[in-house]
């Protein structure tokens, strides 16, 4: 064992433990209650990958009409597999930039009007940033009444980093109630739907645009390393503690 002397120090004073003790208490208990917090969040992501991908996989249900629209929200009803009725307003489209697996381009947003009149913004697909020319007015099919199926997502407003200026027709965003006032249209639903991938037709091998089906689903799932992380923290503190406490008593044992 070394001697007080041989450490060259003396054994600590009370204040200086207590400082210590409350310092290590405190970040014991701040790094449980971290680790704690991420055991729920582990189950509550699980449960949420488990939900939309039930949602996702589940046959199409009639998309929520106007007196359901104030009960849609994100937890209740993104990613549910929906059905919509009605005839595409193709001369009020929107064309918002999007990146994709098939590169950079833009989202097809046309709104679609049902029979009692309500409207719901319906994202087409993907087409190319060439894609006529960025006007938009080659695909105006299909005209007349049409049935398609979807997944239903949420607004997304506009961010500080993804700025839409419908002065200028730049969108980045599908931010439903911007588009809906930019190409005036009322009564339109609080959320727009991703249609589905259509049987794609070949024109000379290339694929026919919009095309749909391109609804990217991740979630990511971190916590699980998070948790492991702040509970070895605390370990750690504790290791610390016990190894001060051993510190002190040996140096007061052997003067």
């Amino acid at each position: 064992m070394r001697s007080t002397e041989e450490t060259g120090r003396l054994p600590r004073g009370p204040v200086a433990l207590t400082l210590f003790a409350l310092l290590g208490l405190g970040l014991f208990a701040g790094f449980i209650a971290l680790g704690t917090w991420q055991v729920h969040r582990l189950a509550w992501k699980r449960d949420l990958i488990a939900r939309v991908d039930q949602r996702v996989h589940a046959a199409p249900e009639d998309a929520p009409g106007p007196s359901a629209w104030s009960d849609v929200t994100a937890p209740s009803s993104e990613y549910r597999h929906v059905r919509l009725h009605g005839t595409f307003l193709h001369d009020r489209q929107t064309l918002v930039w999007a990146a994709t697996d098939l590169g950079s381009g833009y989202w097809v947003i046309t709104p679609l009007q049902q029979a009692d009149g309500s409207v719901v913004l319906v994202n087409r697909g993907f087409v190319p940033a060439d894609w006529c020319g960025i006007k938009g007015q080659c695909a105006t099919q299909p005209d007349g009444e049409t049935t398609l199926t979807g997944l239903l997502r949420m607004s997304e407003p506009s961010g500080m980093f993804r700025h839409n200026d419908p002065a200028r027709n730049s969108w980045y965003t599908r931010d439903v109630p911007a588009i809906a006032a930019a190409r005036g249209l009322s009564r339109v639903a609080p959320y727009f739907v991703d249609e589905d991938a259509a049987p794609g037709t070949l024109d000379a091998g290339k694929p026919a645009w919009p095309q749909g089906g391109l609804t990217v689903i991740a979630f990511p799932n971190n916590h699980l390393s998070y948790l492991i992380t702040w509970y070895l923290l605390a370990l750690m503190v504790l290791a610390a503690g016990v190894y001060v406490a051993y510190d002190e008593v040996r140096l007061r044992r052997h003067p």
